[in-house]
């Protein structure tokens, strides 16, 4: 008490201003001797010389499982992915994400689900890649989450493409991981509710897992959102515009909206856009105003041609517009058709199409052919990759 007195910081007009409430400094003085002792936990040390952990992240599992003496199962269970190809990294990771997996019976828990993922064509070091991102699954119950999981899932994408199972578990294992298989299971009958069926269903889950582990009145306000907007259940369009809503918050959609009606298109306009091409507000706003600016002021192509057929904003000025845009330019001005086919009409042509109409100016086929890919290699360096915007989180 004498100390305390002798201490500025604690001296009576100081102290009785500290920041601290007794309580808290009490559990701030319990909390800092708890992590001292923790420093020298076995396990602490175990995880930081055997699996290479920060003592940081040793610290967090440490205080989680303060009583472990034996370490008789870490060590087969760090050996079993070892000899499973693991790097010391992805063990490591593994553990992190999912520290239960340390203390597991590697025969009776590890193995049947290790099995599990190979059978699904993990094997070798994409074994390894995925189960340090996912480990957390092989925390999972086999017989009540992986299975059940999976049978759901194949049913969806109807077919037994496994990479297609891999990509979607990659991409929201939550839904296993968080017992959300009831709920997942609603939200697909629930959707199948709204005409979205078949190579649709499969395609979403596919592109928007995410959408199916959604609460289901978060689900149900999306799609209100949606048909709210014109769409309706029978249109193909409409798990298009689902996938975008998602896809993009509420700001950025009003920024891209807000983009059109900068260059004089009507909201009757942007709704026509949206329901025709929704996948057009995924495009970054700088592919966006790029191709309005080209096909307005370049082309000269009227905006109402752009309302009724959105999807040309689609196409990458780069590697499709301008190169034949360059083409057109020379087939004009060489007069080498006598009726001249419009900009437009040459830009839907498929890519062997196009090539075929080049060839039959056998006279200047070479020098078309130059323009075309010498402007195409000339772009590809500057070209934007931006094709979409980053998936929020739902």
């Amino acid at each position: 008490m004498q100390v305390l007195k002798s201490s500025s910081v604690f001296s009576t007009p100081h102290f009785l201003h500290f920041p601290f409430k007794p309580k808290s400094f009490i559990f701030l003085l319990y909390y800092s001797s708890s992590s001292t002792s923790l420093s020298n936990s076995p396990l602490l040390n175990y995880l930081v010389k055997n699996l290479g952990f920060t003592e940081t992240q040793a610290l967090s599992i440490a205080k989680r499982y303060p009583n472990v003496k034996s370490f008789e199962r870490p060590q087969s269970v760090a050996n079993f992915f070892r000899n499973l190809g693991f790097s010391n990294a992805q063990i490591a990771a593994s553990v992190r994400h999912a520290p239960q997996i340390l203390f597991a019976d590697v025969e009776t828990k590890l193995r049947p689900k290790i099995k599990f993922f190979q059978d699904l064509g993990l094997v070798g070091p994409h074994l390894g890649k995925f189960l340090s991102r996912n480990s957390a699954l092989l925390a999972c119950s086999l017989d009540k989450k992986l299975n059940p999981s999976i049978q759901i899932v194949k049913k969806v994408l109807g077919n037994n493409d496994n990479e297609d199972v891999i990509r979607v578990f990659n991409r929201c294992n939550g839904f296993i991981v968080r017992d959300c298989i009831l709920k997942f299971s609603r939200n697909i009958e629930y959707l199948e509710s709204c005409g979205i069926v078949g190579s649709q269903l499969s395609r979403l889950l596919k592109r928007q897992p995410r959408i199916f582990r959604m609460r289901e009145s978060e689900l149900r306000n999306l799609v209100l959102r949606v048909l709210d907007m014109g769409f309706s259940t029978d249109s193909r369009m409409l798990v298009h515009a689902i996938h975008t809503m998602n896809c993009l918050s509420k700001q950025t959609f009003k920024k891209k909206w807000e983009l059109l009606k900068s260059f004089g298109f009507s909201e009757n306009d942007c709704l026509d856009i949206f329901r025709k091409t929704p996948g057009l507000f995924r495009t970054s706003e700088k592919k966006m105003k790029l191709g309005i600016e080209f096909f307005t002021n370049v082309a000269k192509v009227d905006k109402n041609v752009l309302v009724s057929r959105p999807y040309l904003l689609m196409n990458s000025l780069e590697d499709r517009v301008i190169p034949r845009y360059r083409v057109w330019q020379i087939i004009k001005l060489k007069k080498l058709l006598k009726k001249e086919p419009s900009f437009l009409y040459i830009l839907d042509y498929t890519e062997n199409e196009f090539w075929q109409f080049i060839s039959r100016f056998k006279d200047h086929g070479e020098e078309l052919l130059i323009a075309y890919k010498a402007h195409r290699l000339h772009t590809s360096s500057s070209s934007e990759e931006e094709e979409e915007e980053e998936e929020k989180e739902t």
